[in-house]
């Protein structure tokens, strides 16, 4: 049944890099708590204790508003194909926002994705597994494309007056950083590259 460890194995590894959906879990001391899906390519494991994950645009930004507060962060991913499983990560997050020091060098693990938002590194300090066993099977159908072209109809301008408008502040007006402008068009995280 269920192990806990301070790092993940290599096995561990190999699971998270064939699952298509993780899920975020963050909260403050006083916030509402908040669970987000994930998909696309968007996540990658530096090392045993050390995962990064590509935000894209949202509605909210509930995710990056926590993390400022109190940065405690958990992921986790479900086998819904193969033998069951369920893996968690539990540890300390920080956000990394176009234009800062590393922001290049973690987006660079990443194909460009329209709409990027930040990228969240988490310090891992506990790994947990559990069996999955009433986790139902589901067959992966594809990614879907609409946030891609919402984000490229948008444009850059338009993203930009989009995270003002609607990401600035979480469900419950905790402040939310929002990313500098996007690089002009040519850019290697321009929309539309």
């Amino acid at each position: 049944m269920g192990q806990s460890s301070d790092a993940l194995t290599a096995d561990q590894i190999t699971f998270i890099g064939a699952q298509k959906l993780f899920f975020v879990g963050t909260a403050t001391t006083d916030s509402t708590v908040n669970v987000s899906p994930k998909g696309r390519d968007a996540l990658r494991v530096l090392d045993e204790r050390r995962v990064i994950w590509l935000n894209l645009t949202g509605s909210g930004n509930e995710t990056a508003a926590h993390v400022q507060a109190c940065p405690r962060m958990t992921l986790m991913f479900c086998a819904f194909e193969g033998p069951p499983q369920i893996l968690r990560l539990y540890g300390t997050a920080r956000t990394t926002q176009r234009g800062e020091a590393d922001w290049e060098a973690l987006f660079g693990h990443f194909e460009p994705l329209a709409g990027a938002r930040q990228i969240f590194d988490l310090a891992i300090e506990r790994v947990q597994t559990s069996c999955g066993m009433a986790v139902p099977r589901y067959s992966y159908g594809g990614d879907r494309t609409e946030l891609d072209s919402w984000a490229r109809r948008k444009g850059n301008d338009g993203l930009e007056r989009y995270w003002k408008r609607k990401n600035r502040r979480s469900i419950d007006g905790l402040p939310a950083p929002i990313p500098a402008p996007i690089a002009a068009p040519g850019a290697p995280d321009a929309v539309g590259d």
